[in-house]
């Protein structure tokens, strides 16, 4: 046995404790489920307050916000409509060609952008974005990014103009 083998046997390296999820890694695991929520919503058309037992008895829910999942299903499910309307003039296709997954995630960021003004605009762009790499068709997330940076250019005009001003 080598000084090296020896020595590691002897010191082995401390057991690390895992680290609990950052406020903003569970907000984006929350918003990964809420995608996957609002997705099956969507399709399915089944209740919301079944799609929510669903998602807490049969997903991992411990590094995600429950509350903010719930907020964001809720949220996005009670107002699709108004959400749909915030972005349906800046699509450059019908309403109805609209992807499923791509639907889901602008909804998620209209609602963020519209909604929880104590996200930061680029945040909620950001995740969406992500969502979109993650879920969505190739090149979904560059539609993803154009539809919602024009978007926050109207619901955030303030947050962007003192941000620019800095």
């Amino acid at each position: 046995m080598s000084e090296v083998e020896t020595t590691n046997e002897q010191n082995p390296a401390p057991q690390r404790k895992d680290k609990k999820p950052s406020r903003s890694q569970m907000r984006s695991a929350s918003r990964r489920l809420a995608l996957q929520a609002v997705y099956q919503w969507q399709m399915n058309h089944t209740a919301v307050s079944e799609i929510e037992t669903q998602f807490v008895m049969d997903q991992d829910m411990g590094a995600c916000d429950k509350a903010y999942f719930r907020e964001v299903l809720q949220g996005v499910t009670s107002g699709a409509k108004k959400l749909d309307g915030l972005f349906e003039e800046l699509l450059d296709r019908p309403f109805a060609e609209l992807d499923p997954i791509e639907l889901a995630v602008l909804r998620i960021g209209a609602f963020e952008l519209s909604e929880r003004l104590d996200v930061p605009y680029r945040v909620a762009i950001n995740e969406s974005v992500e969502l979109a790499k993650g879920f969505g068709a190739t090149e979904s997330h560059k539609y993803v990014n154009g539809i919602l940076d024009k978007l926050a250019q109207r619901v955030r005009r303030e947050e962007i103009a003192a941000r620019r001003n800095r």
